[in-house]
């Protein structure tokens, strides 16, 4: 399965050990139709924006899709869902609509260019 990742679990940040094992197979940028949020430590996609999203792709198992839905508290505070990203479909995590009040947009669509 195809994940696309965008922000702690991209190369160089925190989460990216729990990567391990997974091929990355490039970087690549989501459709023009979310909005990155910045919930400070890390960052959240929504749906319905107009921002084609930065980030990259890797091919996971079943098994570590598991444990990364985990880590990003699904389906509490994240949803796993599916788009296209790439060209070919790939599983993105997406938080819950009632957790983005209030909080910032990066308008660069990239988490790595925050500052």
């Amino acid at each position: 399965m195809r994940l696309f990742v965008y922000g702690t679990l991209r190369h160089g940040e925190p989460g990216h050990a729990l990567l391990r094992g997974a091929a990355l197979l490039g970087k690549a940028r989501t459709e023009p139709e979310f909005t990155l949020l910045d919930l400070g430590e890390y960052p959240a996609i929504v749906a319905g924006g107009r921002t084609a999203v930065a980030g990259e792709l890797y091919e996971v198992d079943d098994a570590l899709l598991l444990e990364l839905d985990r880590y990003e508290d699904v389906p509490e505070l994240y949803l796993r869902v599916e788009r296209v990203v790439g060209g070919a479909p790939a599983v993105i995590y997406v938080l819950r609509a009632e957790h983005t009040r209030g909080l910032p947009e990066i308008a660069s669509g990239d988490w790595l260019r925050r500052g």
